[in-house]
């Protein structure tokens, strides 16, 4: 049902997560320049329907967006907060999910995934992932994520580091007066809490941390922190999953599987753009002969970004140092959290497009992936020779992304259907031999 009235939240001024998606930019980033009229359509309906509280109605046109257009990461996202908005935490989960499988690069959509799993008891999960991204996700919410996730130590301790390296913020100190209580350490929470609290509201602060503090009162505090009413959710639609909509390289794999090895290169994709390739050297996900692997993780730190408050408002007085950024999203939907991403990492990771036959191919190929995608102009192009179960292929891919560049790019080719994989260059991918070479940018 639509809410127009919320529950008062429980968690203290400025205590609070970045835990919605870029709804409007990143995505109608992810969009095709041919995207179906219907799913934009259905996707701005439900903006507006987010924005005015109607929950039902934004759950209603965001799953016609998806259902439209499956393998968009931003309507995904969209899908996720609106379930979200309404308390319905495993729909919220499977949606999430499905957008940062299908390239959504915001971490904010780690961190809704996160919290979603969290109200579920689902802690491992939960963890795993902000793992993966801890170098991209603020200390402010890494921290209360991981502690609201089990690992109280952990937070108090990134929540602490913060403070000590001079992050003056009322929301850091908020959350590490949070973390403190959920790790049951009542007095340092109550010295930090008052930095901000006023000293008659205080006590009732503690009062209503200590009232979901207990282990089994995971949804609780999930939902007091988002201010919603955990909902009965029987999961995603089933007509909506994404193993529904298998990509275009996934189908010539499967294909592949089913034919003698050395015949795999031989399934054509067509022409591409109007060029004709060999059929083993035309852009797809990867050579279909070659070995699928997992992306080896990077450690190298990525962009950084700073968040709204989620649910409090500051004490009477409070004056906030920055200004919020703009937001097409309601002020009173708690999905209206929105945070300014900066890649600082420019020129360690690469993107990659495809892998080949033959050189030859290969850079036949990188001419037609830079009139495919306009992002490419002015990138350096990296050949790298690769062995896999014995036969060799070259891999192309472009240079000069950031970790968080990347994976936008990754999210822009695979709306288009195409196959895509971002890495960091210090991390070479698996089968890679020393010899490489770069086409200069032009």
């Amino acid at each position: 049902m639509s809410r127009t009235a919320k529950k008062k939240p429980m968690i203290g001024p400025k205590m609070s997560l970045a835990v919605t998606t870029a709804l409007a930019s990143v995505a109608l980033a992810g969009c095709s320049t041919n995207a179906a009229p219907l799913a934009e359509t259905s996707f701005q309906k439900a903006q507006v329907a987010l924005e005015k509280g109607q929950v039902d109605k934004a759950i209603a046109h965001a799953e016609a967006a998806v259902l439209s257009e499956p393998r968009n990461s931003g309507y995904r996202a969209l899908l996720g907060a609106a379930y979200l908005e309404a308390g319905r935490f495993a729909s919220a989960a499977t949606s999430f999910s499905d957008a940062i499988e299908l390239g959504d690069s915001d971490p904010r959509t780690v961190l809704s995934y996160a919290l979603a799993e969290v109200a579920l008891g689902n802690n491992a999960a939960a963890v795993d992932m902000l793992n993966q991204w801890q170098d991209e996700i603020g200390g402010a919410d890494l921290g209360l994520a991981l502690a609201l996730a089990g690992e109280t130590d952990r937070g108090v301790h990134i929540l602490g580091n913060a403070v000590r390296a001079g992050d003056e913020s009322a929301k850091v100190r908020q959350n590490l007066a949070y973390a403190y209580a959920l790790q049951g350490n009542w007095r340092a929470a109550r010295v930090m809490a008052a930095e901000d609290v006023p000293a008659d509201q205080l006590d009732q602060r503690l009062s209503d941390w200590a009232e979901s503090a207990r282990p089994e009162d995971y949804q609780r505090r999930v939902a007091s922190l988002l201010n919603v009413a955990p909902a009965a959710d029987g999961g995603q639609p089933t007509h909506l999953a994404l193993a529904n909509f298998p990509s275009h390289g996934m189908m010539v794999a499967e294909a592949a599987a089913e034919i003698p090895a050395e015949d795999a290169t031989m399934l054509a994709y067509g022409d591409v753009d109007g060029e004709e390739l060999p059929a083993a050297d035309v852009p797809g996900q990867f050579a279909v002969a070659e070995e699928y692997y997992t992306p080896v993780a990077s450690a190298e730190p990525a962009s950084r970004y700073v968040s709204n408050e989620v649910v409090q408002a500051l004490p009477a007085g409070y004056v906030e140092a920055r200004p919020a950024p703009v937001s097409r999203v309601a002020a009173n939907s708690t999905q209206r959290r929105m945070a300014a991403t900066v890649d600082q990492t420019e020129g360690t990771h690469l993107v990659q497009l495809g892998s080949f036959s033959s050189r030859a191919g290969a850079e036949r190929a990188w001419s037609i992936y830079q009139k495919r995608y306009s992002q490419l102009s002015g990138r350096e192009a990296v050949i790298t020779e690769a062995k896999v179960k014995g036969k060799t292929y070259y891999r192309v891919a472009a240079a000069g992304f950031g970790a968080a560049s990347a994976r936008a790019m990754c999210s822009t080719v695979k709306a288009t259907g195409k196959g895509c994989f971002a890495y960091a260059e210090s991390s070479p991918m698996p089968g890679t031999v020393a010899s490489q070479r770069r086409l200069a940018a032009r």
